[in-house]
């Protein structure tokens, strides 16, 4: 064959594939060209919720595009996750999850998703911490007050949650742990599901949850906060002591947000809903928005979403499997 032939052929097998790489180029350049969906594993008017609107509105106004929040609650948020994980993978579907979502194989038997394997990180989009409270009427003022009555009445001590194996159960169980008493745990499915009536009732002596959850309680003097759950006191509620200064040393729980899309979603469009992500999250509107929820607003590279996920699974992996915690 001649040189003329092989160049001529190089040449005829290049502009044969032009068409196509350039119709590939031009559909990620144009992302997003049609309605991105957030599903979120929970129902509407909670914190979950709240801040996936949030973030959608925001990035609807960057892109110029429709961005709907679908909400999927039910089974501990699987379902959401499970629809996400096998939605295609061209960035119209993401996940808002928090930080419990690398822990539900540990929760739950016979997922049909693999959380690390089927879905992909995008960005960090806010952290928070775990109150615990009770009610403005009760005689207990501190976290050494609720510890002392608790190893003074093992077992009698009361503390409600928004469900079995959510992360503020979890920070429940680890509390026992560290501080070495025996409280009793009183499951609801979230704090509208009758939790908050019965807190300031007295009918249940504590509640473990979020600050999304808890914070606008505490701030109207309907609740009292006995500590938070971050190694240093919370930005946004400073004068709540942390766990760590109020007699339990060494604990620990810093909650998170995170958006997610299934895995083999192009590395060039994780690129750019990451970008649109950090933008928004680095406006102070955004930030304000999420501090109304209790939530400092921080974004970050999927690298550290991986780390975080790892992370939640070594800390909760062995207080699961103690407490033989399984979720509902």
């Amino acid at each position: 064959m001649t040189m003329q032939r092989r160049r001529f052929l190089r040449l005829g097998g290049g502009a044969l594939a032009a068409p196509a790489f350039a119709k590939f180029a031009s559909a990620q350049a144009a992302y997003p060209n049609r309605v991105i969906r957030i599903i979120v594993g929970f129902p509407p008017g909670g914190g979950a919720d709240a801040s996936t609107r949030i973030i959608a509105s925001r990035l609807a106004e960057i892109w110029n595009a429709q961005v709907v929040v679908e909400n999927k609650p039910g089974a501990g948020g699987n379902i959401a996750h499970d629809n996400a994980a096998h939605a295609a993978p061209d960035g119209y579907t993401m996940l808002f999850s928090p930080g419990s979502l690398p822990i539900m194989p540990l929760l739950f038997n016979g997922l049909n998703y693999d959380p690390i394997k089927d879905l992909v990180p995008i960005s960090l989009l806010g952290v928070y911490p775990n109150l615990v409270v009770v009610s403005k009427i009760s005689e207990i003022q501190t976290l050494q007050e609720y510890i002392a009555r608790a190893k003074a009445n093992p077992g009698r001590v009361t503390y409600a949650s928004p469900g079995i194996g959510s992360t503020p159960q979890l920070a429940a169980e680890y509390f026992k742990s560290m501080a070495k008493v025996d409280i009793t745990h009183v499951p609801y499915r979230g704090v509208a599901a009758g939790a908050m009536t019965d807190l300031l009732a007295n009918r249940v002596d504590s509640m473990f949850n979020t600050t999304g959850s808890l914070l606008a309680s505490v701030r109207a003097g309907q609740t009292r906060a006995l500590a938070a759950s971050t190694p240093k006191r919370f930005p946004l509620a400073p004068d709540i002591p942390t766990f760590a200064e109020s007699g339990v040393p060494g604990f620990e729980v810093v909650s998170w947000y995170g958006l997610f899309a299934p895995a083999k979603t192009p590395r060039d469009i994780l690129q750019k809903i990451n970008q649109g992500v950090v933008q928004a999250i680095a406006e102070p509107a955004t930030k304000a928005k999420f501090e109304a929820l209790g939530v400092v607003a921080e974004s970050s590279q999927p690298e550290k979403l991986a780390e975080l996920m790892q992370a939640e699974i070594k800390l909760w992996g062995p207080i699961i499997k103690s407490a033989g915690i399984k979720g509902e």
